[in-house]
Order: structure tokens, then C-alpha cells, then sequence
């Protein structure tokens, strides 16, 4: 069982890389498809904007920090930051260690020229693989497409690294489905680190937690401002769940059989007013969930 610890508004795991992948490895096969999500700033400043997203992840069975600037933030703050493991991290361990001889993976996500590098580079037998258009998320039909995929190609590992929030949203609408099986990876630009599709920073620089300044310096155009203009804000929000955090209380909690859940539901009454208010909060995000409730609806029935 792993404990968890609050943070701007999550359930954050406070296992280490070794303890999320024996979590699991510990699922029956067969288990009915759920899903892990690996929150780095831009998503939780995403989240503080667009609350009719948080949702999604609420629904992941895990929630792993992929963060260390927000780790390192959090504790100069005085707050209690779970451990960071990174989706990069975690994709390699399970590619490199944790397959089974003759395991079949499914990814979503990657670009078809870089799939024969990863089978060779990790000695894999032939992925199920879909690469969907850029912007599916904003097409119903491209997004059930994705969702008929994983349903019709199980496996115990499902990577999808399509980035967010769209693999967030297409792992809630293949869970949604509820006919699809295994543990889908959100895990963003992993596969692309793994394959030299991007390459990634420096051991030594990302234990510094200097990986996103290693990017911004390789792709200026495309990450100035998440890095620059949104990545601050986090300061601030981290602030504010310090001055709003009651003194003594105790930030972490378990609850058997679940490694990313802390502590009891709310009442059902809360629940709906909760939801209600995560749908008002952004018309624009309110449409994505919709799209992502209606696609899982195609998907079961294509399936």
C-alpha cells in the first residue's frame, strides 16, 4: 500500500520509482483499464485555471510527481512535497525490466518513424500502435478512434504519449468505456526521450532541476511561455496552499487497495456540487469533457 500526500489539490503518491512499478506489477491481469497521470507545473497551472479538467485526473488510480522544481519550491515553502518520479523514468524501468518475455505493449502516440527505434533499442515484440492527428482531442470522432484502439489492442502497459492534456483525457474516456483492460501511461514525451526523438537533459542537470531550462534552451519558440510566463505562477499557488493549510494538520494519508485515493469520498450531495462547479468553471474545458464522455461512448460501441 502507498501512501499519499495532498498537494494543490492532488493526491500525489510518496513512493519511490521501485514502489510505483511493484504497485503495478500487482494488478491481477485482466484488471479492468485504469490509469496513472505524472503532474509536472504546467499541469497543475493548468489545472488552477481549468478546473473542469481536475476531474481526469481525480479519476487516475495514481498520481506521481514529475516535478522537481515544484518538489524543491514546495519545501523552501515549508510544505511536504512527495517524491518526484518522472514519466521518463518510469517508461524506461518498465521497458528495460519489467516486461515479460514476449509481452506485448500498446502505445498511442509516438511518430511511426521512431516505433522501429524503441522495438530494437528495448528488444520488444511488435507494439499495437496508433498515431492519431495532432488536434484529436478537439475531433469526437478521432478521439473515439483512439479510444476503439486501446479497447480492440489490450495490454497490461498502455503508453499514451500524446502530451496534455489530451492523454489525460483520452485515458478517462477509455476507462469511461468500460470494457477496456491494463494500465495506461500517461507519460507525455517519454517515448520520444527513449528513441532520440528529443533528447533529454543530462543526468546531472535534471537532478539540479534544471531539465526545463535544458528545453527552453533547445526549443525557445515552442516552451518560452510555458516556462517563462506560465511556470511562475506556481510560486504563487504553492503560497497560497501554504497560508490556506491549517497548522498542525497532517498532510498525508492511505486507504487500502487504492495508491492514489487518501482518506473517504464526500458525501454524493458534495460530489455533484463539486462537479457542477468544475463544469462552470471553463466553458472551453467543459466542451473537452464532453467530447471525452462522448468518445468513450463511440468508442465502446465501434468496439
Amino acid at each position: 500500500m502507498m501512501r499519499c500526500v495532498r498537494l494543490l489539490g492532488l493526491d500525489l503518491s510518496t513512493g519511490t520509482l521501485e514502489e510505483a512499478i511493484q504497485c503495478l506489477g500487482e494488478r491481477p491481469p485482466g484488471s479492468p483499464f485504469d490509469y496513472v497521470v505524472t503532474p509536472n507545473v504546467d499541469h497543475f497551472v493548468r489545472l488552477s485555471r481549468a478546473r473542469a479538467l481536475r476531474w481526469v485526473y481525480d479519476e487516475a488510480w495514481l498520481r506521481l510527481l514529475d516535478s522537481r522544481v515544484l518538489a524543491r519550491s514546495a519545501w523552501l515553502l515549508g510544505l511536504r512535497p512527495p517524491r518526484v518520479v518522472t514519466g521518463a523514468d518510469l517508461t524506461e524501468a518498465i521497458l528495460q525490466s519489467h516486461l515479460r518475455p514476449g509481452e506485448r505493449i500498446t502505445i498511442v502516440g509516438l511518430r511511426p518513424d521512431l516505433l522501429p527505434v524503441l522495438v530494437r533499442r528495448y528488444r520488444l515484440s511488435a507494439p499495437a500502435h496508433h498515431y492519431p492527428p495532432f488536434d484529436f482531442d478537439h475531433d469526437v470522432d478521432a478521439l473515439a478512434e483512439a479510444v476503439r484502439f486501446v479497447v480492440q489492442n489490450p495490454a497490461r502497459f498502455v503508453f499514451l504519449g500524446v502530451g496534455s492534456p489530451r492523454q489525460e483525457m483520452l485515458a478517462a474516456a477509455i476507462k469511461a468505456t468500460g470494457r477496456a483492460t491494463g494500465i495506461g501511461l500517461c507519460v507525455g514525451a517519454s517515448l520520444d526521450f527513449l528513441t532520440g526523438g528529443q533528447r533529454r537533459a543530462p543526468r546531472s542537470v535534471q537532478l539540479a532541476g534544471l531539465e526545463w531550462l535544458f528545453r527552453l534552451v533547445r526549443e525557445p519558440r515552442r516552451l518560452a511561455g510555458r516556462y517563462l510566463c506560465n511556470g511562475p505562477r506556481i510560486v504563487a499557488l504553492l503560497w497560497q496552499e501554504l497560508r490556506a493549510k491549517p497548522a498542525g494538520k497532517a498532510a498525508d494519508s492511505a486507504r487500502p487497495g487504492d495508491p492514489g485515493r487518501t482518506g473517504q469520498p464526500p458525501p454524493a450531495s458534495d460530489r455533484a456540487g463539486q462537479q457542477t462547479e468544475h463544469f462552470r468553471a471553463d466553458a472551453r474545458q467543459h466542451g473537452a469533457a464532453m467530447r471525452c464522455i462522448r468518445a468513450a461512448q463511440i468508442g465502446a460501441r465501434r468496439a
